[in-house]
């Protein structure tokens, strides 16, 4: 009887992993599905041929496509059979790939003199198939949005390119993503470029009313403040666009209904390029948001430069509590805000981020960690987490990137 009992538990352990193997290639092949949705939609854009694309647009776009032939191939040996799901996705990236490489030999803005750079900037095969086979002591908790019944952020996924932002490549920094204030049902998008030939000050934010418009670079707004605003740090919040007025220590607020402007001084904050993160010029003052509201993160002559964590009244913009940190703020790259706990980057070589740093509001604890993070580009300019979807905001040298979060499960965590 003993032994019967051994072997039926042994068999229960065999078949929970297999149902848990099983539940991860199933978020594997969505989240895949999501980023075949959006490469979709992008070279239809292409075929409708109502925007210009150079070398470059190709090159990203079949970089993402070799990505994900090489996953789809990996998924398709590990579950050992046919699969209806991941079969379909198999044609439907081999179909996009037929496409693409059609649209670039018929486009004649092919032979702009855009060097094949590019060719250097991918390397990201070796690093899908690590992740693939990597194993890990956590389940990932997807799609509990605003929730932080969670352990912390786990992974990141790799960069989506979206597109080149309206301005060109020559207007390197910005900001742009969806409203961060969680429970926001706004669909649109919005964007703000820094001026090029002064890399701290933007004076207007450009609102698409949808991604497909953003995609396409119509159906668009474009407000102006009264009062400029310095760095990329700006985020769009319950319907306002909140940053660090120009050569100030003020934040604005400039609410994108009613365009009506207020300012207020953050107390004893660091400002005009005397604290920045390490590659993004005078982001002395960093908004942020994440599920528990409104947050700004600075410096102080006071912390010596190491980062301060602000909790804001989104209304009245007075500074609620800090916590003062022990890393100095320009060894960061940059940093956003997600459940309470404050994130930090640093470049760990130009193909690659790090998120190195974690500051726990709720627990007043701090943790060095190690996160990777692919880049397209060198450097990233802006960064900003959304709760309502759980990604990342990256400026990244003129593109608007994506990435998407992951957290530990805490249950997983518990055991």
């Amino acid at each position: 009887m003993e032994i019967l009992e051994k072997s039926n538990y042994n068999l229960s352990l065999s078949f929970q992993k297999e149902i848990t193997q099983l539940q991860a290639y199933q978020r594997k092949i969505d989240v895949h599905i999501e980023m075949l949705k959006n490469l979709t939609r992008r070279v239809q854009i292409m075929q409708m041929g109502r925007v210009a694309y150079t070398e470059l647009e190709f090159e990203l776009i079949k970089t993402e496509i070799t990505q994900m032939e090489a996953i789809v191939q990996e998924l398709r040996a590990s579950l050992n059979g046919s699969n209806e799901k991941v079969e379909a996705l198999y044609a439907e990236v081999h179909n996009i790939s037929v496409t693409v490489n059609q649209l670039e030999n018929y486009d004649k803005n092919n032979v702009l003199a855009v060097r094949r750079e590019i060719a250097s900037l991918q390397r990201r095969l070796e690093e899908c198939k690590h992740n693939q086979t990597q194993q890990s002591p956590f389940q990932v908790e997807y799609g509990k949005f605003g929730s932080c019944e969670h352990g912390g952020i786990m992974n990141i996924s790799k960069p989506l390119v979206v597109q080149l932002n309206w301005r060109g490549s020559g207007y390197k920094a910005g900001g742009w993503g969806k409203d961060s204030f969680f429970g926001s049902t706004e669909k649109g998008y919005w964007a703000s470029m820094l001026e090029n030939n002064a890399l701290n000050y933007f004076s207007s934010v450009r609102l698409y009313n949808s991604y497909d418009d953003l995609l396409l670079y119509k159906n668009y707004q474009d407000k102006t403040a009264s009062d400029s605003g310095n760095g990329a740090g700006m985020i769009l919040y319950n319907n306002s666009l909140y940053y660090n007025c120009y050569n100030s220590r003020d934040i604005c607020k400039h609410n994108m209904v009613t365009n009506k402007l207020e300012r207020k001084t953050l107390p004893n904050a660091a400002y005009n390029n005397r604290f920045p993160y390490s590659f993004s010029q005078y982001q002395d003052i960093d908004m942020a948001s994440d599920e528990n509201g409104l947050w700004v993160l600075f410096s102080t002559e006071e912390a010596q430069g190491n980062m301060v964590i602000g909790k804001l009244n989104s209304s009245t913009l007075e500074l609620i509590k800090t916590w003062t940190t022990t890393v100095y703020k320009p060894s960061m790259s940059n940093a956003f805000m997600a459940c309470g706990t404050m994130y930090a980057t640093r470049v760990t070589n130009t193909r690659q981020e790090e998120i190195f740093y974690m500051y726990d509001t709720n627990t007043e604890k701090e943790a060095r960690i190690s996160i990777s993070m692919d880049k397209m580009t060198d450097n990233i300019q802006s960064l900003s987490y959304n709760p309502n979807d759980h990604k990342l905001y990256v400026m990244s040298e003129a593109y608007e990137t994506e990435y998407a979060v992951f957290f530990k499960s805490l249950s997983k965590e518990k055991l």
